[in-house]
């Protein structure tokens, strides 16, 4: 007989409470999915809505009269206008030193000193050697005047018929060897006499002495130090003549070269003085080129007064060439001129989900530029709210503005230069 029981109480309870607990996750799920339905709707309302409503809004600049100065930038380093290295042709050791650093000196001062011991050696020793080539000068003159009486005396025999032609012969070649004689020990003389000479030089060069008036830049010797004069000339002071007038030596780069000319006036700076302009002029251009890292750049001179001896050699200064200067002229931003719209926008043809990603706007390609000509260029103008392209002819520039040469511009216009961000 089957035993049919029914269900026990606890299994019922639990039957409810899973049932009941899958009702409410179902609530739950519907509720989170009609929140989310509502936000994309939101968010899909609000990118609809402001890509219809944006506009490109443009950064202007006013075109305007003014005055434009032109400027080269070069950098260098200040040197003397002469200044003379001082070395030692002899070698020797030093046996005194009469100057240091920043000591004025005037021509011919002592500036060192060399021992002598050698030198004074070689003197004596050259002066003997004259005194005896002048010696033989006496004796090969007196021999001379000897073999020309014999010879006088052998002729007047030799008309007599007392003595024969072969006796006379041999006297005329006697007098031929002593005049012979006579030369050699004049020309021996005459080299004793030079060697004397260069031992003197020698020994006045022992002590060295200043070429200019001027100031002692530095020293580069030390008594008791030994002065090796072999292949090179050793320096041991290096000497500035005149402080007050100096020269500013600054690299000009190629592609500015060609507007630098002598005459121009320029104002450089150095670290020493920050906000202090030093005025100068270009005194000489050269033509010799340099490379250094392939750049090419050629040396520009800058006289410079300093009168004030604030400036020193060796000081690097950052010149400013005025190359040209522009009164009253028709001036725009250069940004203007770099300045290209913005693609039209075409939000017709993008997809729904793109219309959702923002994107960068678009810039067309410049127009109206002729090729590699770099004066005819372009400016734009907005008319109607949209931009419209002015072709301009352009002159010099300062880096900041450029000199409108040619074009359907005037002082007032507003030029475009730049796109700010749409509005909302």
């Amino acid at each position: 007989m089957t035993d049919r029981r029914s269900p026990a109480p606890s299994a019922i309870a639990e039957t409810l409470q899973l049932g009941a607990s899958v009702s409410t996750l179902r609530r739950q799920w519907r509720w989170f999915a009609a929140a989310a339905a509502l936000i994309v709707i939101v968010v899909v309302s609000f990118a609809v809505l402001r890509s219809g409503n944006d506009q490109v809004r443009y950064q202007t600049a006013k075109v305007e009269r003014g005055n434009l100065i032109v400027i080269v930038t070069a950098t260098g380093t200040l040197q003397p206008t002469n200044q003379v290295d001082v070395g030692s042709e002899l070698s020797g050791i030093v046996k005194s030193v009469g100057v240091d650093y920043n000591d004025m000196v005037k021509v011919g001062q002592v500036l060192a000193r060399l021992d002598t011991t050698k030198l004074e050696a070689q003197v004596l020793q050259s002066g003997a050697a004259l005194k005896a080539a002048a010696a033989r000068v006496r004796e090969a003159e007196a021999s001379e005047n000897e073999m020309r009486r014999k010879l006088a005396r052998a002729k007047e025999l030799f008309d007599q018929k007392f003595i024969s032609e072969e006796a006379l012969v041999t006297a005329q070649a006697a007098a031929d060897r002593a005049v012979a004689t006579l030369q050699s020990a004049r020309s021996q003389a005459e080299q004793a006499q030079a060697t004397l000479e260069v031992d003197r030089t020698n020994l006045a060069k022992s002590v060295i002495r200043s070429p200019i008036n001027g100031i002692v830049l530095s020293r580069k010797v030390e008594p008791g130090q030994t002065v090796a004069a072999t292949l090179q000339t050793p320096v041991l002071f290096t000497l500035a003549e005149d402080l007050t007038k100096m020269e500013l030596h600054v690299d000009v780069d190629e592609a500015d070269i060609g507007e630098v000319q002598r005459g121009q006036s320029a104002t450089f700076t150095v670290s020493a003085y920050p906000g202090r302009d030093f005025p100068s002029r270009v005194t000489d251009v050269r033509n010799a080129a340099k490379t250094v890292s392939g750049v090419v750049t050629y040396e520009t001179v800058l006289a410079v007064d300093n009168a004030d001896l604030a400036l020193r050699p060796g000081m690097t200064g950052t010149a400013n060439i005025t190359v040209n200067r522009l009164n009253d002229v028709l001036l725009v931003p250069n940004a203007a001129l770099r300045f290209v719209p913005p693609a039209p926008a075409t939000q017709e043809k993008r997809s729904f989900v793109s219309r959702l990603l923002p994107i960068p706007p678009h810039r067309t390609p410049e127009v109206g530029k002729a090729g590699s000509d770099r004066r005819h260029q372009q400016v734009w103008s907005l008319e109607d709210g949209k931009p419209v392209a002015i072709a301009v002819t352009v002159g010099a520039s300062d880096g900041r503005r450029t000199e409108i040469v040619a074009g359907n511009v005037k002082p007032g216009l507003e030029v475009l230069t730049d796109v700010l961000q749409a509005a909302k």
